[in-house]
Parts: structure tokens; sequence; C-alpha cells
């Protein structure tokens, strides 16, 4: 197909409809797209700079991050267009591609409609493919492919395949055969042939490359002509750099991710055994894909680890590979331990590297760590958040470091320099706060950051000395700076239980207007007890007064200050009413994607007002429908029941919801909590085989993208599903 030259629209006649479009009723990532027409008007500016500044507005607000809207469709014919009047034909051309396999819609456009509207140009797309500019070529060829019209794009590819000398060009055509390979056993059977004769030592790298990716994507057995092509070929990266999919900058890992992810001990066995060969190549750049691939393997993978140890292992030794060495040892979880003395020896060097291996040897063997800690305190940022846990993570709490008499030294030394950057106080206190009265004489030098720090230094100090801490808290609680009153006033009641400083702190951040600042003041309340007529009863009033309306509750700070109100008015009053409005109205977003949280938190509160919630269950069942927000959802379900659970007979729905939770690592750790409080018996026989595969097959369960110790996590979850397994009757 060939564009003549009159098919060729001038720029006048592209845009000759523009402004006839509902621009201001189409929606991007930022609103109204009022302001898409004279972006794409700049892109045909003659001033470079203009139209290079409106094409980065597009691509940030009409595909976000991969993201498309109602906006996206619409601009596609003007972006074809200009690409087909000679307008930076490459870069709009594959715009358009991107559009086309656009997803994340958050607007309510079909995916398909921004594809439809890409299909709709393939007049002006496909005869670009045979263009005398490479990058044009393989802009069309790619973008082609990306809408999905195979009867329309593969026999273009496939013609232009015969012709086509450009390895990068020849890697798109591939790709793009490859992707449409579906459409018919014709269309399949070229695609692997091609694949499989482009693994030909003879082609070019680029292609080469393409062809091992295309024959995994075609689910073709993997042979050793595969293995050896990819260990011939790295390091790969530079293979792609010049491709336009993505998702494919690093070969090394997405073969070894494909191979893992099929599941089978011959296929898992493969990927491994490439990456034991990657990581003991002689060439350091391949050693560094290898190390990074490996990585990724042991996040998926629960037999990698044990494969890979040794060779990650013995990387340490080399300076070139040992920082990512150490980015993988962090995944190997207790199959580390030999890393031990090599995390010794690194800890000699200066700055990051030193740093990095003393976090993984913190996290291996944390009393070999505590004095090489306190040799270089104020250059070990990484090893001090280990230390005190910082990155978080769903695991079980890691040990407090243990105590060390040279680290308590150095961490005062630590609080009497001047000016510590950014978390050290926080790190600091947190280090100190489990040893307790072992590192009072800390105390002083700890209370400077006080004022400062409230949050961590107050229950530290509280901790450290108590009765010498009740003089500072004292004076922090009552005329210290404004955040840090209530954080010293509650540390101050833990210590005596003289309720007025608390009460007074509370009282002023209820009136203060910040929702950060009304929520941290709800839910200090609990400190003070429930009882009747208790110290408690008298913020009442200004509880009330700080609830926020319903049409203030349109953020997540309000919606969250506001359920920390209304939780803290039913446990001083026994009364649901003021609650469940406010509950009401978070959770009837619940469809919203941006409410995530808000909406786990109003579950939440359900489950604690119990029966009294049943109202809301019609919202809550419609959560289940969010494997990240089900398990919320599901826990607050079985609380609101008013009759007992076992007379409600069985749960699919529930566990159908939790399960497909746990499967898609939306909230694994949340799934299994509310599979156990629903019971095994409850399960049916597929759910348990469900659940039985989560706790035995070789793919990791991911708690969090997070998790700073991702085997310990999924070790954590596999021992509790199988607690659960085990709870099942005959």
């Amino acid at each position: 197909m060939n564009l003549t030259q009159s098919d060729v629209p001038s720029v006048a006649q592209v845009f000759a409809d523009l402004d006839d479009r509902p621009w201001a009723e189409l929606d991007h990532a930022y609103g109204d797209a009022d302001d898409v027409p004279d972006l794409l008007r700049a892109l045909a500016s003659e001033d470079a700079a203009d139209a290079e500044e409106a094409i980065g507005e597009l691509y940030g607000s009409i595909l976000h991050q991969g993201s498309v809207y109602s906006a996206s469709a619409c601009a596609v014919r003007y972006l074809a267009g200009l690409a087909a009047a000679g307008v930076r034909t490459a870069e709009l051309v594959a715009f358009v591609g991107g559009i086309a396999e656009g997803d994340g819609v958050y607007d309510g456009t079909p995916p398909g409609d921004c594809q439809a509207a890409a299909v709709a140009q393939l007049r002006l797309i496909l005869p670009l493919i045979e263009s005398d500019a490479v990058d044009v070529r393989q802009a069309a060829a790619w973008t082609a492919a990306c809408t999905g019209a195979a009867e329309a794009v593969f026999p273009a590819l496939a013609g232009r395949w015969t012709r086509e000398k450009e390895p990068l060009v020849r890697a798109e055509l591939l790709a793009g055969l490859v992707r449409l390979a579906d459409a018919s056993m014709g269309a399949a059977e070229t695609a692997r042939t091609l694949a499989t004769a482009s693994l030909d030592g003879e082609e070019p790298a680029e292609l080469r490359i393409a062809a091992v990716l295309g024959c995994l994507d075609l689910g073709l057995p993997w042979t050793g002509a595969h293995h050896d092509t990819v260990l011939a070929l790295l390091p790969a990266d530079r293979l792609v750099a010049g491709r336009l999919d993505t998702e494919r900058t690093e070969p090394l890992q997405c073969v070894t991710d494909a191979l893992l992810r099929r599941g089978t001990p011959a296929d898992r066995e493969a990927a491994l055994d490439l990456l034991d060969a990657a990581l003991r190549t002689t060439d350091t750049e391949a050693r560094a894909e290898a190390l990074w691939a490996a990585e990724q393997a042991c996040l998926l993978s629960r037999a990698a680890p044990a494969r890979l140890a040794d060779a990650v292992i013995a990387l340490l030794a080399d300076r070139a590979s040992a920082r990512s060495a150490l980015g993988v040892l962090d995944k190997l979880g207790p199959l580390a331990g030999p890393a031990v003395p090599e995390l010794v020896a690194l800890t000699s060097h200066q700055g990051a590297l030193a740093d990095l291996a003393l976090k993984a040897l913190v996290r291996l063997a944390p009393a070999q760590a505590a004095p090489l800690l306190a040799r270089d305190l104020g250059d070990r940022p990484h090893a001090l958040g280990a230390a005190v846990g910082f990155l978080g993570g769903r695991t079980p709490a890691q040990a407090p470091l243990p105590f060390d008499e040279d680290l308590l030294t150095a961490v005062r030394a630590r609080l009497t320099t001047p000016d510590l950057d950014g978390n050290e106080p926080i790190h600091l206190a947190l280090l100190l706060t489990p040893w307790g009265e072992r590192a009072a004489a800390a105390a002083p030098e700890l209370a400077l950051y006080l004022d400062g720090f409230a949050l961590s230094v107050a229950p530290a100090l509280a901790s450290l000395s108590p009765e010498w801490a009740v003089g500072p808290l004292t004076g922090t609680a009552v005329s210290g700076p404004e955040a840090a009153r209530l954080p010293a006033a509650r540390a101050l009641f833990g210590l005596t239980g003289t309720p007025e400083p608390l009460l007074t702190a509370i009282t002023a951040d209820l009136a203060s207007g910040k929702t950060y600042q009304v929520r941290q003041a709800a839910e200090a309340i609990e400190a003070l007890g429930h009882a009747e007529g208790g110290p408690a009863a008298v913020l009442l009033p200004h509880l009330r007064a700080a609830l926020g309306t319903a049409e203030d509750r349109t953020t997540h700070p309000r919606m969250e200050a506001d359920l920390a109100i209304v939780l803290a008015l039913h446990r001083l009053t026994g009364d649901p009413a003021e609650a469940l409005p406010v509950i009401e109205s978070v959770l009837a977003a619940v469809d919203d994607e941006w409410i995530r949280w808000p909406a786990v938190h109003a579950a939440r509160a359900a489950a604690l007002l119990g029966p009294a919630a049943a109202p809301l269950r019609p919202l809550l069942e419609r959560g289940l429908a969010h494997p990240e927000m089900a398990p919320a959802m599901a826990l607050a379900l079985l609380a609101t029941a008013t009759t007992p659970p076992e007379r409600n007979g069985p749960h699919p729905a529930l566990a159908d919801a939790l399960l497909t939770s746990a499967e898609t690592n939306a909230d694994p750790m949340g799934a299994l909590e509310a599979l156990t409080a629903l019971g095994a018996d409850a399960l049916t026989t597929p759910q348990l085989h469900r659940l039985t595969d989560l706790a035995t097959r070789d793919r990791r369960v991911l708690i969090t993208a997070m998790e700073p110790r991702p085997a310990h996590a999924d070790a954590h979850f596999r021992e509790t599903a199988q607690t659960l397994l085990r709870t099942r009757t005959a």
C-alpha cells in the first residue's frame, strides 16, 4: 500500500475540523482536554522548541504513564494525519502506537476505543512501512502491529520482511508478526518459521534476540539453541536500546521471567541454568545484566535462591559486580548466610558499597554488624535504616539490633553532631528505643531532638529513662511546637497517667483544622480509655466540631480524619449513629481507583461497629470486586453479619475474592487473615486447591512491591497458608 501525492494530507487539511471536536467535554490525565488543540497545532510549529514542548505535554496528558483517556482516542487522527503530512513522522507514528496499546484507563474510556481510533488511521500508517527513512519504517511497523488489526497488518509486515535489510526494522517486523500470530493458523505458522530461522548465527544480533523473545511469545519449547543464542548475545541490553517496545528493555530478564511463568519444572530449570551460566561469564556488563535478571528471578521463583546463591555470593569478591550482587543478596533470604565473611570484608571499603554491605550484614548477622555500624555510623544510612526496620514490610518485625556499648557511644556522638540530615534522628531514636534503660545515658542527647521529631523521640525517651523523661516531655507537651505537643503528651500520659496535658493537646489539634493533626488527635483518644464518664468524655463536643461535612469529604486526608473522628465517637458513646453515614460516604466511592486506602480503612471501621454496620453490607460486597480491597471488605462482612458465620452457610464469593487478592499479589497477607477468619472448612474443594497452590507452587507470593525481605515474607505467607490448610476437618 502506498500513499499517492493526492492522499498525503496538508497540515491545514489535518486541522480542518480540529476545533469542531468537543475537547472541553473530553478528559486527559489532568482534567478537561481543552488544551489539546493548541498542543496539536504546536506540533507543526516552525519553532522546534515549541514543538518539542508540545509533544512532551501531550505524552504527559493523553498517554500518561501508559494510561489513555477519551482525549487520547480523539487525538489519534490528528497525530496520524500530521505524521503522514511529514510533521515529526517517526515520533508521531510511534505516539499513535503507544496510544493504541495503552491501558489503565481512568475516565471510563474503554482501551478498545483508542485501538479502534488507530485502526481507522491504518490507511495513513501502513504506507509508511515502505518509507525511505529507517526510523519511519520501524515506527510504522511497530504501530501497525499495536493496532491488532491482523487481517490488514500481517500481510503488510510479511511483505516488507522479504525486502527489509535494517536489523532494527527487521526485529520490529518480526515482533509485529509474532504479536499478530493468533490471527490464523497460517499466520502462526509463518511467525514460528521466521522466529526459528532468525536464530541463525549469521543473522544480526538485534534480530536474533528478537527471535528468542518471539519464540517464547509463541510458546515454542526452549532448546539448547535458545540457551546458546542468549549467552552469545550478552550483554543484550544494547541490542534492544533502539526498539520501541519499552517492556523489553531487559532481554535476559524477560527471557527468564517468561520461562519461570510457564510453571513447568523443565522451563524453571532452563531459566535458572541460563542465569547461572550468565552470572559466571567473564564479561562485566553481561554479569550486570545477569545480576538484575537474577534479582527478578528470586522475587518470582521460590527455587531461584537455592540455585543461584553460590554464583551470586562469589561475585561479592569482584569489585565491579559487588554492588549489584548485594541487591540480589537481599532476595536470597537465609541462603545468603555464607556471604557473611565477604560482607564483613566489604564493610572496610568507603562509601555506598560498604554501607550496602553492612545493610545486608545487619539482616544476616546482627551481632557482627553492631560494632561495625558503630565504627562508621555517620556514613552508613542504609545500614542504620535496616537496623531499625525502617523499610517496613508485612512480615513479622525483625529482632532489634543487639545492644552494643560502642554503638551506644557512637549514637550519642551523632546526636551531638550539628544539623543531622533527614531521617537520621528518627532512625537513631528507633535504634535506642528497644534497648530501654541500658541506653539511658543517651536520653539527654536524644532530648535535643524532641521538639523536631516528637513522634519517634517521645516514646524513645519514655523507654530510655522514664523518670528523667517526665521533665522534657512535660515541657514539650505544654509549650513545644504545635506538631510536637500531642506525641509528647501521649508519651507523658503513659508514664504518669495524668490526663490533662493529653486532653489539652488533643483539643488543640482537633481545633487546628489540619486534617493530619485532627486524625492523630482522634486516634490518640484511644490511650485515654473508653470508660463512661472517664477523662475522654470532655472531648465529645470537640470531636463533633472537628467532623467534616459530606461535601468536605473529597480528599484522602479528610476522609481519613473523619473516619478516625467517628470511631472515637463510637468508642466513647457506644452509639454507631454518627459513624455510619461517614463510613457509608467513603464506601460509596469504592469503585474509584484512587480510593483504595480510605475504603480499606472505612471497611475496618465498619468491622469495629459489628452488626450495627449491617446496612453497609451491599457496599462492602461491592468492594469484593477489587482485589486490593477485598480482604478488608471480607473481614467487615464477617464482622457485620447479623447471624453467626457458621449459620450463614458457605461463603464462596468471599473466598473467591480473597484467593484472587492473594493470586494477584494485591494483598496476600490480608487475604490470608480473612481466609483464616472465614475458616478452611468454608472453602470448596477447588478453593482449597487454589490455596494449596499458593502455598506449594514455585512462584512466590509478593507481599508488597517494596517488601525489604521478600524471601522471609513469602516464607511467612507459605507457613500461614499451610497452617490454615491443616485446620481443615475431614
